[in-house]
């Protein structure tokens, strides 16, 4: 039988980054909270904290703190199905939930998706923003309980469901376009116009130059700014050109603001949702809510019974 004290501090320090912050989350001394997470680690017989500023876990740390989370949210629903069940325990706190989620995704649809949810429920939820050929592996490694990802093979011990896919243009304001393809976009005048790259991890710049046969031998100059609102305001002031959900920049596109820089050439990237298959009972909720607002923004994305999609090879 595990020892839910120990790890609802072992959660509270992961999750605060510190012993200390997590004496004040859990409202006993930070000496309490060590000697709690030390005699789980010694029942586990292995380190499941790593000391540090701030401290992390380490990959059974995380899993255990999953554990708790999945077993939090069925005692969620079975308090809020069966209160006489658990009358004693009418004060625990709302479940937090850890998801990770791209940035594209969570400035357009996945918005809907939470709104549906947070509406229905009292729990809580934790986003963990990351480029969506990355999510996947945050909740391969056990840091969420489910995630919004590009993976579409296999991801051990989960289920997969298909979402459907994000359209990408590339775009930039008019005078930039002017200023730099006075002759056309061709793979000279791409390899020497700037780019706005949201962070190191994004590739979609890249991709669509590969995909149209543009991609030059220079490395053409490069703005990094890891913010959706800033990037999209930084391509309209003529600062670079990128890839934007056509999604988030139809506005723009229909009053001219921002331009297509071949028009026509997309660039589309399926998204997954994904989560431990031990988690579906206790998710349901939420996976309802998440394939609903897909349907309503993603292209192409699937239509009836609610079920896992098989892994694509790809």
């Amino acid at each position: 039988m595990l020892d839910y004290t120990g790890l609802q501090a072992l959660a509270a320090v992961l999750r605060e980054g510190s012993f200390e912050r997590a004496a004040r989350r859990l409202h006993v001394t930070p000496s309490a909270v060590s000697q709690r997470v030390k005699q789980l680690e010694e029942r586990a017989g292995q380190v499941l904290v790593l000391r540090g500023t701030p401290c992390t876990g380490t990959e059974a740390g995380r899993r255990l703190c999953l554990h708790l989370e999945q077993v939090q949210l069925l005692e969620n629903e079975l308090r809020r199905a069966n209160p006489e069940l658990l009358a004693d325990d009418a004060a625990a706190p709302a479940p937090t939930l850890q998801l990770a989620v791209n940035a594209d995704s969570l400035s357009t649809w996945f918005m809907d998706a939470m709104a549906a949810f947070t509406a229905g429920g009292n729990e809580l939820l934790d986003l963990r923003i990351d480029d969506q050929e990355h999510t996947g592996e945050r909740l391969r490694d056990g840091e969420v309980i489910a995630a919004v990802t590009a993976t579409g093979t296999a991801i051990a011990g989960c289920n997969t469901w298909a979402l459907g896919t994000m359209r990408y243009v590339a775009a930039a304001s008019p005078d930039f376009v002017a200023r730099h393809f006075g002759d056309g976009v061709t793979a000279a005048a791409l390899g020497r116009a700037p780019i706005m790259t949201y962070d190191r991890k994004d590739r979609l710049q890249d991709q669509w130059l590969q995909a149209q046969g543009l991609a030059s031998r220079t490395h053409a100059p490069r703005h990094f700014l890891p913010s959706n609102f800033g990037y999209v305001r930084a391509c309209e002031v003529g600062m670079g050109w990128g890839m934007h959900p056509t999604v988030l920049i139809a506005g723009q596109l229909a009053s001219g603001v921002l331009v297509e820089l071949a028009p026509g050439a997309h660039l589309d990237v399926p998204l997954y949702w994904a989560h431990p298959r031990s988690a579906q009972q206790s998710l349901t909720r939420l996976t309802q809510c998440v394939m609903a607002a897909a349907r309503e923004w993603l292209e192409d994305a699937p239509d009836g019974p609610l079920r896992p999609a098989p892994a694509s090879r790809a």
